[in-house]
C-alpha cells in the first residue's frame, strides 16, 4: 500500500515534466538555429567554423581559460535553473512573457548570425590571425563586441522561454564575466591589432548601445 502511495505522489511530477512544454519548444528552436548556423558556415566561411570550434586549450592565458569555463558555466546553469524552476513551480511566468522570450532568443540567434558573417576573424580564443583586420561594419558598426551582446540576449530571454524568473539572476554573473573577458580582449587588441585603437574611438559602445 505505501509503495502505491509513493508511485501515485510521483506520477504528477513525472506528468509535469513531459509536459513541459516550453523546454521542448526551445529545444527545438536552438537545434534549429545551431544546425544552420553550422551548415551556413560550413558552406560559406569552413575557415571560421574551424576557430569556433576550438576548446579551452586555444587561450594562451590561465585566466581567459577561466573566464571561458565560467561562461560556460553560466550558461549551462541558465538551463539548469529554469529546468528546476518548472519542476518545484518557483516561478509564474505567463504564457505572454514565455512568448517574449523565445522572440528575444530569436533576436539573440540573429544578433550572433550576424556577428559571424560580418567577422571571420571571430575566433573563440583571443588571438591575431594572420592577415586579420579590424571589422566595423555590421553589428561592428554598433557596439564593439555584438557576439558577446547576443550572449547577454540569450542568458535574459531563456529563463522566461523556459517559464522562469529566477534564472534571470545569471544574468549579473554573465555581466560580470563578460566585462572582464572584455577588458582583456580589449587591451589585447590594442596593442596587437593595428587600427584597434581607433575604431575604439568611433565606436564607442562595448556591449550595449547607449549604456556601456
Amino acid at each position: 500500500m505505501r509503495t502505491r502511495c509513493r508511485a501515485d505522489r510521483g506520477r504528477p511530477s513525472l506528468r509535469r515534466s513531459i509536459l513541459f512544454w516550453q523546454a521542448w519548444v526551445y529545444l527545438g528552436v536552438s537545434l534549429t538555429a545551431g544546425v544552420t548556423l553550422i551548415a551556413y558556415l560550413r558552406r560559406t566561411d569552413p575557415a571560421l567554423l574551424k576557430r569556433r570550434l576550438r576548446g579551452l586549450g586555444s587561450e594562451k592565458e590561465t585566466s581567459q581559460k577561466l573566464i571561458q569555463l565560467a561562461a560556460a558555466m553560466i550558461l549551462a546553469g541558465t538551463i539548469v535553473v529554469g529546468s528546476l524552476d518548472h519542476r518545484f513551480s518557483w516561478s509564474h511566468v505567463p504564457v505572454s512573457a514565455t512568448i517574449a522570450g523565445f522572440g528575444l532568443l530569436g533576436v539573440c540567434y540573429l544578433v550572433i548570425f550576424l556577428s559571424l558573417r560580418a567577422n571571420t576573424f571571430a575566433a573563440v580564443n583571443i588571438n591575431v590571425e594572420p592577415g586579420q583586420r579590424v571589422i566595423s561594419t555590421g553589428p561592428y558598426a554598433v557596439v564593439r563586441h555584438p557576439y558577446y551582446a547576443g550572449l547577454m540576449l540569450w542568458v535574459l530571454a531563456t529563463p522566461p522561454a523556459l517559464g522562469s524568473w529566477w534564472g534571470l539572476l545569471l544574468l549579473v554573473p554573465m555581466a560580470l564575466v563578460l566585462a572582464s573577458r572584455i577588458h582583456y580582449e580589449e587591451r589585447f587588441l590594442t596593442h596587437n591589432l593595428p587600427g584597434y585603437a581607433e575604431y575604439c574611438q568611433r565606436v564607442r559602445y562595448r556591449l550595449v548601445p547607449s549604456a556601456w
